[in-house]
């Protein structure tokens, strides 16, 4: 049997190390919210204890923080993409239910592989065999009694929250001038742009900047956020991307869905259903297919 090679042993387990840490958003935040934070204050400090910890970690290793013009533009894109997606879904919550929000953030592998190919880069049928088998079991994860009514602002919400995640993930693996950028200083960048936009949002509403966050737990949860959802789900998806591809990367997001199940079941208390773990069964068995077929 062929071995994989160095960069799918690389870069296949930071694709799951992205999607299990991103799963942990509801660990952390759903605390805060039922406390009464307003969703500004722990977006921005999420965001903002996420470039501290980063910038420190970069001053310890000496790494300098130079960027050129061209590169800080594509920096700053990525910021505004990788934000824009938060926004987008937190505002489809308003409209739709998580669950179905959830199944339609799920498109973005899909959009990620029609973006590849109007790039020129065709995936293989087991990569989107695998896409189709994992957007499925995500559906089957999220089934309820069909009684729920379909808003379609919060649909749009939702796909546009998708689009943009995907057009993240694309910069990333074909932009040459970013390229020679450490994984942590791009995550740095696109994190700080981030802070700045949810701090102006702040600004604007006049919400007060710790509303609801008032205990030592909340502010442990704040740094939790920024931790493991944003600094290691950031730049665990930057190496991802760089040695497996956009479109694999993204197919291993599946995890993230899977692992907020999982919390919410252990932590929160929420059903675990026949429907979710038949949708979790099919969604491992298509990535280990891909993850087995596709070893170059």
């Amino acid at each position: 049997m062929k071995k994989l090679s160095k960069n799918a042993m690389i870069g296949y387990p930071a694709g799951i190390i992205t999607g299990v840490t991103y799963g942990l958003n509801p660990l952390f935040a759903v605390p805060l919210m039922k406390n009464g934070a307003a969703t500004e204050s722990i977006l921005f400090f999420r965001y903002i204890f996420a470039v501290l910890l980063l910038g420190i970690f970069l001053l310890f290793r000496k790494q300098s923080f130079r960027v050129s013009r061209k590169q800080a533009g594509i920096l700053f894109l990525l910021g505004l993409l990788y934000t824009s997606s938060s926004i987008f879904l937190f505002a489809s919550y308003d409209y739709i239910a998580s669950g179905l929000a959830t199944t339609l953030i799920f498109l973005y592998p899909v959009l990620v592989a029609i973006i590849m190919v109007f790039l020129k880069v065709v995936p293989s049928w087991p990569v989107w065999l695998s896409i189709a088998a994992t957007f499925g079991g995500v559906l089957v994860m999220t089934q309820g009694d069909g009684s729920q009514t379909v808003n379609p602002i919060g649909v749009v919400l939702s796909l546009a929250s998708a689009l943009v995640y995907a057009l993240f993930i694309v910069i990333i693996n074909r932009s040459k001038a970013i390229a020679s950028l450490s994984n942590s200083l791009l995550t740095f960048y696109a994190l700080m742009v981030g802070a700045i936009i949810f701090l102006g949002k702040i600004v604007c509403s006049d919400t007060a900047i710790t509303a609801g966050i008032v205990s030592a737990s909340d502010w442990l949860n704040l740094v939790g956020l920024a931790l493991l959802p944003t600094i290691v789900s950031t730049a665990t998806l930057a190496i991802a991307t760089r040695n497996i591809g956009a479109t694999k990367a993204s197919v291993l997001g599946v995890f993230e869905p899977i692992t907020a199940i999982f919390v919410g079941t252990l932590m929160f208390g929420e059903p675990l259903t026949t429907n979710i773990l038949v949708g979790i069964s099919i969604a491992v068995v298509a990535v280990t297919f891909m993850i087995a077929v596709t070893k170059r």
